[in-house]
């Protein structure tokens, strides 16, 4: 009988869907690889079609997918893509979604409420996803989602270093948009050798979305560089009502700081008008250029994902590359 020899040499392959290919593309470069040939188009009426135009047969096959709007559009075509690489004997597949889809929706804040980050992670795994690989979620719960290993990045180290450079520390005040992102606000502060904290105490209406009044500010932040911290700006009213809040307590300046830059409309014009010295978001989303203004700083998030795909690759460890922070 013939021996039978199995290959175990690993090949890293990654490929994007349509939403981000410049995130992609400077993924890639910074693997020093190219990009899987894929042939993606929409049926007319509106199915999506998706084939690898080479064998993955064996590797280890990473799925980037950004999700701006049409964000179900963009989330199907990802779910079609791990079917056609699971279809296609991918030896592991692995998703990496630089900002989680549905994220919001991670509990029930009343009856009768469909928790949906939960569903987008059953999603995933019924696809045929073995692993995860996705920044500031919105909140740290939905890693238990998914049914399998996720890795959860954090954008704070690079926006904190940038603002860092820019602004003297001793005079900045670290501000959470309210009391859930506290223990956010603490790394930051950390980050930026022990600055004071302060938040900003806000109202929300349940009963309708992208709404929150913001009213006062408890801590310290008259005379000072106020840094308003946030996961995500969507369509920009909290942040901006946070701004003004601030700006009448006495801040000097405000620099506002995210990781994910929804921005749907009126965003854009709101942060432009809304007084703020600096906005400082990363490239989880794209940014279309209607929607860019003078004050706003775009920072490259892909050598991060970059160094979390190379870690998970060759079985190394993605927590280090945060201080040991999980």
């Amino acid at each position: 009988m013939s021996e039978i020899r199995h290959n175990v040499d690993k090949e890293l392959v990654l490929a994007t869907g349509r939403a981000h290919p410049e995130l992609a593309a400077e993924v890639a470069k910074e693997l020093d690889t190219d990009l899987l040939p894929l042939n993606a188009y929409d049926f007319a009426n509106g199915e999506i079609y998706v084939r690898s135009d080479e064998s993955v047969r064996g590797k280890d096959v990473f799925l980037l997918q950004s999700y701006p709007a049409p964000l179900n559009n963009w989330l199907m075509e990802q779910l079609i893509m791990i079917d056609s690489m699971k279809r296609a004997s991918a030896r592991r597949i692995t998703v990496v979604a630089p900002f989680y889809p549905y994220a919001r929706q991670d509990k029930k804040g009343r009856g009768r409420e469909p928790i949906s980050a939960r569903l987008v992670a059953d999603l995933f795994k019924t696809a045929g996803a073995d692993r995860v690989i996705s920044c500031d979620l919105h909140t740290a719960q939905i890693q238990g989602f998914f049914d399998g290993p996720v890795d959860h990045l954090f954008g704070f180290p690079l926006l904190a270093d940038y603002i860092k450079s820019k602004v003297d520390v001793s005079e900045v005040t670290v501000v959470s948009p309210d009391t859930g992102r506290v223990r956010v606000a603490e790394q930051w502060a950390e980050r930026l050798g022990g600055a004071p904290l302060a938040f900003v105490h806000k109202s929300r209406d349940l009963t309708v979305p992208n709404q929150a009044e913001s009213k006062t500010v408890v801590g310290q932040v008259e005379g000072r560089t106020a840094i308003l911290i946030d996961d995500m700006i969507d369509t920009g009213g909290t942040i901006a009502g946070a701004v003004r809040v601030l700006k009448e307590a006495g801040a000097k300046d405000v620099i506002i700081a995210a990781t994910h830059a929804v921005f749907s409309d009126p965003a854009a014009q709101r942060l432009a008008e809304c007084g703020a010295k600096e906005v400082v978001v990363t490239n989880t989303l794209p940014i279309p250029e209607e929607k860019r203004f003078e004050n706003l700083t775009v920072l490259s998030i892909a050598p991060t994902i970059a160094r979390a795909i190379s870690e998970v690759f060759h079985d190394g460890s993605v927590t280090n590359l945060f201080d040991g922070r999980a």
